[in-house]
């Protein structure tokens, strides 16, 4: 085991950064049918920052009778690099106490499960990197493509357990205005458009995946090891297609509806500010 040299001996006086949240919610999109989904449901004045080439949205929002801070952030590409590289900008910039990543996502389309539509909410109670993995010979591996095999390490982030009551909670409410699941969220840096991946390399791990995306992983990752006081992540994503042959772009701008329709009840009216 290797031991950091810089604690060899040496005492380094604590660093002691008091932070508070200064922000009550922070959104994150990527696409541009997302972004334009987001711009749909509030009054937003776009803001840049001294050293940062980021362009920043706010607006204001009503809860339990009190006017509430909002910001949003569009990532700038798809994948887990940007999306963890903006999450941690808006966390440290913002201090937001919900970190809310919205859009669009594949969905499953599993005999055993309950159907799934185009718009149809999914809010994960756990997110997981089913990408991470070694590439091996077939014969040294369970999970085969061709003349390949494929070893998977997969990692995953949970969702705070204390928000989980709180989303079942919108989920139930007579004011909610989607069709919601509530389950894993697999998330990988491509496109999947494969059931045989979906069979060999996801359903393997985690049977009862909902949805899969390429960005929730890192955003969820990022808040749950920033720096005190962590912002707690919640990803609301719609169904715009199925992971499978016959993906199109089609319902993307209906998902990015619902997802941010979702999201707006969940701030509004459910989450608690902290008051």
């Amino acid at each position: 085991m290797q031991t950091d040299e810089r604690r060899v001996g040496i005492i380094y006086p604590t660093i002691s950064m008091k932070e508070t949240y200064k922000t009550d919610v922070a959104l994150l999109s990527v696409t541009t049918t997302e972004f334009r989904a987001v711009m749909h449901f509030h009054d937003w004045k776009a803001k840049t920052f001294a050293n940062d080439d980021q362009i920043y949205d706010v607006a204001k929002f009503m809860n339990n009778g009190k006017e509430r801070t909002l910001v949003h952030a569009k990532i700038s590409e798809m994948g887990m690099t940007a999306a963890a590289a903006t999450a941690m900008k808006v966390i440290f910039t913002f201090r937001p106490r919900y970190l809310i990543m919205v859009g669009i996502a594949a969905g499953v389309a599993k005999a055993d499960v309950e159907e799934q539509m185009y718009g149809d909410v999914i809010v994960p109670d756990i997110v997981w990197n089913y990408s991470a993995g070694k590439f091996v010979s077939p014969d040294k591996a369970a999970i085969k493509y061709g003349d390949l095999g494929f070893l998977p390490r997969s990692t995953s982030e949970m969702i705070p357990e204390e928000i989980m009551p709180v989303l079942r909670k919108a989920v139930e409410s007579d004011d909610n205005p989607c069709h919601v699941f509530i389950g894993p969220m697999a998330c990988g840096s491509t496109v999947v458009a494969s059931k045989e991946l979906l069979e060999k390399q996801v359903y393997t791990q985690y049977r009862q995946t909902a949805g899969l995306d390429m960005e929730s992983y890192a955003v969820v990752y990022s808040a749950n090891h920033a720096s005190d006081p962590k912002p707690i992540p919640i990803i609301v994503k719609s169904v715009c297609d199925f992971a499978d042959a016959e993906k199109s772009d089609d319902y993307q701008r209906f998902a990015a509806y619902t997802s941010c329709d979702f999201a707006k009840h969940l701030y509004e009216n459910v989450l608690p500010m902290g008051d």
